[in-house]
């Protein structure tokens, strides 16, 4: 499941992972472009020990001098005094930093290179370098002007002028560069996946609200300038994603069924006001007698949703300004009834919350199969968790990728203290590309086949 996490979180990101790919192809690319080329030259030189009289000591005694003397050598190979010979004073500290020397292990041969960006110049330096240290370990390993020396260093290999650089290397700097990128990126999303608490998962959604996943709805381009899903004769996924969340409805306790269902969220702009309508429209196709109540008191939006007045309304009702009858108003899907907030009120949780409320909630249930009230989100205002206490079930929306967990934890802690009944939850705004939102199309059927689908539909339903 770990390995399937991390493929679902490439999937989901590749679009970022592959820009990162061509970010740090071209950065090494143009690293490379402006990179000088750099040639390296090298020299080998054998260490071997004599005696001071002139004549060749064992070969044991040879070996063990020869041997003591080389690991000190490679250091003295870049020393200022050896260095110093071959170039100008001035130049000394750079040379010094192009010039790698080493022992041979288990032998008793010094290997020195000598980096430049000129091929031949890397070689003149090179063999210079031997040159000089030869004529040095001459010196200072006479005991006296006239006596022999007791080391003796020999070049074995000079150098050659060398025919390819060394850096830059396109290919390995490429693929350092796609290396280090993917790396980065792939621990840059995972840490962001981990730190981001927002719901992404029904499983999510389920275990913070303590309650069913009833729907999952999925994203549509077009869903803002046409939010309802009567547009496409509801011929869409979102369509079909509202008839399931209808079907599950209709098992939320079966000997109990609520009868009144206040449809919320955490925050604005998570879908509740679009969930209500559309589920409002889904219920009534399926024949039941639905009334949407906007129960949002203080930003009322499903006129706007609906297309009908809502000067007049709930609140009006509430004042004993209007009669019931008279501003509740029918609308185009038969079978649904709106009724509008009205004027905005001073108190509207106290409205929400009085015995008035109460009767008209009594009255209308009797006159309906399902009364679908949109009500404002949970935290910003109390509203909601107010006709939550005084309605049947309570619909928690939650959007994708926006909605925290730690946000619908305080909603439902909000609805506890009032008893609330929490029906179920929905994952709004779904991308289609995520693996929790499912559709099966519809192919090209005309409007002609449509129909009997529908009074199928209609014939299993009961209806």
């Amino acid at each position: 499941m770990e390995a399937l996490y991390y493929v679902r979180l490439a999937g989901r990101n590749w679009l970022l992972i592959l820009l990162a790919l061509i970010a740090a192809v071209a950065a090494a690319l143009v690293v490379t472009a402006n990179t000088p080329p750099r040639y390296v030259a090298s020299i080998s030189m054998l260490v071997s020990g004599q005696n001071r009289e002139g004549g060749l000591t064992t070969a044991y005694q040879a070996g063990m001098l020869s041997a003591q003397r080389v690991t000190s050598y490679a250091t003295l190979l870049t020393s200022r005094r050896v260095v110093g010979q071959i170039t100008d004073p001035a130049d000394v500290h750079r040379l010094q930093g192009d010039i790698t020397a080493e022992a041979v292990p288990d032998t008793v041969l010094l290997r020195a290179t000598v980096a430049d960006p000129d091929p031949a110049r890397a070689a003149r330096l090179a063999n210079a370098l031997g040159d000089a240290f030869i004529r040095l370990i001459d010196q200072i390993e006479r005991p006296t002007p006239e006596s022999r020396p007791s080391v003796k260093v020999t070049m074995v290999d000079r150098a050659e002028v060398p025919g390819a650089p060394i850096s830059p290397r396109p290919l390995v700097n490429v693929a350092l560069a796609s290396l280090t990128a993917l790396l980065a990126s792939a621990g840059w999303l995972i840490l962001r996946d981990r730190l981001d608490t927002t719901i992404k998962t029904s499983e999510a959604l389920r275990q913070v609200s303590n309650s069913s996943v009833l729907g999952v709805i999925g994203y549509e381009r077009d869903a803002r300038r046409h939010p309802l899903i009567v547009r496409d004769r509801g011929r869409s996924h979102r369509s079909e994603a509202f008839r399931s969340l209808r079907t599950n409805l209709r098992f939320i306790g079966v000997d109990h069924r609520p009868r009144s269902l206040v449809v919320t969220s955490c925050l604005p702009g998570e879908g509740k006001s679009s969930t209500s309508a559309n589920l409002a429209i889904t219920l009534a196709q399926a024949g039941w007698r639905v009334l949407l109540v906007d129960g949002d008191l203080r930003r009322p939006s499903i006129p706007g949703y609906l297309g009908i007045e809502g000067a007049v309304g709930l609140t009006d009702v509430l004042i004993d300004k209007a009669r019931l009858e008279d501003v509740v108003q029918s609308w185009n899907e038969p079978n649904l009834s709106v009724l509008p907030s009205g004027r905005i009120p001073p108190n509207p949780s106290e409205l929400l919350g009085s015995q008035g409320m109460r009767q008209i909630l009594t009255r209308l249930t009797e006159d309906y199969d399902m009364l679908i009230v949109d009500a404002p989100p949970l935290l910003p205002v109390t509203d909601a968790a107010t006709l939550a206490a005084i309605c049947d079930g309570t619909l928690l929306v939650a959007r994708y990728g926006k909605t925290r967990r730690e946000h619908v934890t305080r909603a439902v802690d909000l609805l506890s203290p009032v008893n609330a009944r929490v029906v179920g939850s929905v994952l709004n705004f779904t991308p289609a590309r995520s693996s929790l939102y499912y559709g099966y199309g519809y192919g090209y059927d005309s409007p002609e086949t449509a129909a009997p689908q529908n009074e199928k539909v209609k014939t299993l339903t009961g209806v």
